[in-house]
């Protein structure tokens, strides 16, 4: 017989495989063999037949269920405690009665009481423990200890003195009439609101359900009692650091995102964009850590049980993902997954590799013009279609793991949308963002130019009834899970260089977190400011009847206000004002024009190019080539061509912006880099070069930006329809 390994079982009257899975070949009570009819064993002593029966017969069990791993060889120390030998049982017995604390030889041994193990079928137990491996059930003093430590933390729940963290309250402490009141308050949009300024630079908002008193500010829940942090001491450190910023808007960022408040941060910069993805990659690993935590512990207690004791533990979801990351390209992800693997540090890191490989890229060649925040975004691998997995063990992270046995999720808004929607070969399933309780959306503002609609998407298919089982043990599943209340429960984290519409939507729709949502912004001082070279800025407010009918109002009075006087001075053949360029945002708004100009019986004597996100480099060439000789004296030029190319264009003398550009970046770039260009090169004087805006009611956001936050209400109220700046 291969030589085999036994180890002591933390569950009585019994042993565990190497695997750590208990032993189901059992004996039964008169000491045969169940289920295995080999010869009886002939034991030495008639009174410990019964004992040493049953226990080499568990130990043959044990040596045959584990005969598919690797044989290795027992030591010294290890043969000598297997007792295969009858013959070395009285000697043995005689060293056991020279102990302190022997038996006396005359009394019999206290039968130990078995308890069979509780079968759990194939749920989220199931991949903990495959992932964990000796987790399950087996705990190094360090680890019984800080178990110990979570339960007297869990423990004290009902006096005012009992110190819970945000993670346990939100997620498993919870007064049932209470949740079911701000559940209501969401739904019907009953919300509190607290206003106030973060210095002279930032503004903050709160909502929270109205039956809720908010107290969370304060260190304190609806009853009263203190709330503290609570981390993995892994990231205890980061973690605090985060929490006693000097910088007063990341700190209150790090304390709304470790309570568990849903956040809108729109002011993510280079100079911090290290420290956010610090702290997302803290919250996430903490939270997916103490998750596991949690259920290895509990399943642990319901091993040890007896059959007619009843406990239950609701610690799951539906399956197991707990944190979804969406973020534009797989740069981006290569630092997010750079920042979780430098906090966790892991001693194995499976498929790493291929990660590097397919992910990172450093061939950079940039040209010296170009802005640094668009070297930040477009450094390295810029594909926009990726979705990766990642498993956390206790000493190991495993790169490209299936998403049903993946802690972390990280995609771009197109790569996840295509794994939830399907294609031919593939049906439409979405089970597996079904338990998601953490979504982090990193550099919301370069989602916008790529596809807002797959962001929208996404949220849409989150925390919905999965349609299969996926081996899900229901009594482990939370109980608001169940009555489809997971997006109540969930945190949602919004990250972005500055707010914009769609953003707003998501804060207002679909950010429902019970215990509330803050927003943090910066005070903006215009980015008409910082141009650069004096030139006259002129402001166009326009009447919309109805936000539904906005583009066709702008396109009339476009061409009823300003295109008249631009088609007169661009065809005039001596003396005409040429080097007209047209930015417009949008590219349905630039198809519209660029046809009315090619058509329009007023516009046939006006010659023009045209540079879309669409165009080829052969037809960007060209416009470019005819606009700065003045071969064409308009150039229409759309914003997403400007954020992926960000071209340098020459030969600008006017700019007219059809819409305000929802970056304020690119309105210092297109105003005061390509009319300052002109200028410095004595192509144009400062005094003849000019810059006019639309703007309606709906461009609140983009014009608070561009004129600053003590102007663009005056804008929008004032009488008349023309603000000039110089």
């Amino acid at each position: 017989m291969a030589p085999f390994r036994r180890e002591k079982s933390h569950q009585r009257g019994g042993f565990q495989s190497r695997r750590g899975k208990p032993v189901t070949g059992r004996n039964n009570r008169n000491g045969s063999r169940s289920g295995n009819a080999g010869a009886p064993f002939q034991a030495s002593r008639v009174d410990e037949t019964i004992n040493n029966n049953s226990e080499n017969s568990g130990a043959k069990s044990e040596s045959e269920d584990s005969h598919e791993e690797a044989e290795e060889p027992l030591s010294l120390e290890e043969s000598s405690d297997s007792d295969s030998d009858p013959k070395e049982k009285p000697y043995n017995l005689l060293l056991q009665t020279l102990k302190p604390q022997a038996i006396p030889l005359g009394e019999p041994k206290r039968k130990r009481r078995k308890i069979e193990p509780v079968e759990v079928p194939t749920s989220l137990h199931a991949e903990y423990t495959e992932a964990n491996g000796d987790l399950d059930g087996i705990q190094t003093d360090d680890e019984e200890a800080a178990s110990e430590e979570d339960s007297a933390d869990e423990s004290g729940e009902d006096g005012n003195a009992a110190k819970l963290d945000y993670f346990t309250r939100h997620f498993a402490d919870h007064d049932e009439q209470d949740t079911v009141k701000r559940i209501r308050a969401v739904t019907e949009k009953l919300w509190v609101a607290e206003n106030s300024r973060l210095g002279a630079s930032w503004s903050w908002m709160r909502r929270y359900p109205k039956t809720s008193q908010g107290s969370e500010l304060n260190g304190h829940d609806n009853k009263s009692r203190p709330l503290g942090f609570k981390f993995k001491p892994k990231f205890e450190k980061a973690a605090r650091q985060l929490l006693s910023d000097r910088n007063e808007p990341l700190k209150q960022l790090s304390t709304s995102v470790l309570s568990y408040q849903d956040v809108l941060f729109s002011a993510r910069s280079l100079e911090n964009a290290e420290e956010v993805r610090r702290l997302a990659g803290v919250h996430a690993l903490n939270h997916v850590f103490r998750t596991r935590d949690r259920v290895l512990k509990n399943s642990a207690r319901l091993s040890k049980i007896d059959h007619d004791e009843e406990l239950e533990f609701r610690d799951q979801g539906f399956t197991r993902p707990k944190v979804l990351m969406l973020m534009p390209t797989r740069n981006s992800c290569v630092k997010m997954v750079d920042a979780i693997i430098a906090l966790c540090e892991p001693e194995q890191q499976e498929n790493k590799k291929r990660f590097q490989e397919t992910y990172a890229r450093v061939d950079d060649n940039f040209s010296p013009d170009k802005a640094e925040d668009f070297k930040d975004l477009f450094g390295g691998n810029d594909d926009d279609m990726f979705r990766l997995g990642l498993k956390f063990t206790r000493k190991a992270v495993k790169f490209f793991s299936h998403f049903y046995s993946s802690d972390i999720i990280l995609a771009s808004p197109l790569g996840l949308r295509t794994a939830l929607s399907g294609d031919k070969n593939k049906k439409q399933d979405y089970d597996f963002v079904s338990s998601i309780e953490v979504v982090i959306v990193d550099q919301s503002e370069a989602l916008l130019m790529q596809n807002w609609e797959h962001v929208e998407y996404i949220f849409e298919h989150l925390n919905l009834q999965p349609k299969e089982a996926h081996g899900c043990d229901f009594s482990r599943v939370r109980s608001w899970y169940l009555d489809g209340h997971a997006r109540y429960f969930r945190q949602t984290v919004l990250l972005s260089a500055f707010n914009f519409p769609s953003l707003n939507r998501l804060y207002t729709q679909n950010m429902l977190n019970i215990d509330g949502k803050v927003k943090i912004s910066a005070i903006c001082n215009g980015a008409m400011i910082d141009i650069g070279v004096p030139i006259k800025q002129t402001f166009s407010r326009f009447e919309i009847a109805d936000p539904a009918s906005e583009p066709d109002d702008r396109f009339n009075y476009f061409t009823s206000a300003i295109l008249p006087s631009l088609v007169k001075t661009s065809s005039q053949a001596l003396g005409g004002q040429q080097g007209t360029l047209l930015f417009v945002p949008l590219y349905a708004d630039f198809v519209r024009m660029r046809n009315y100009l090619a058509s329009s019986s007023s516009t046939q004597n006006v010659s023009f190019g045209s540079i879309s996100e669409y165009a080829s480099v052969k037809e960007v060439a060209r416009a470019r080539s005819h606009f700065l000789t003045g071969r064409h004296s308009i150039l229409l030029y759309t914003e997403r061509a400007h954020h992926f190319r960000r071209y340098r264009l020459k030969g600008v003398k006017r700019v007219i912006l059809y819409g305000l550009p929802e970056n304020p970046l690119f309105y210092r770039e297109i105003v005061g880099d390509f009319l300052g260009s002109s200028i410095a090169q004595a192509a144009v004087e400062s005094h003849r070069t000019s810059v006019r805006s639309l703007f309606s009611k709906l461009d609140l956001l983009k014009l608070e930006r561009i004129v600053g936050s003590e102007r663009y209400l005056s804008l929008l109220s004032e009488k008349g329809d023309m603000f000039d700046f110089t």
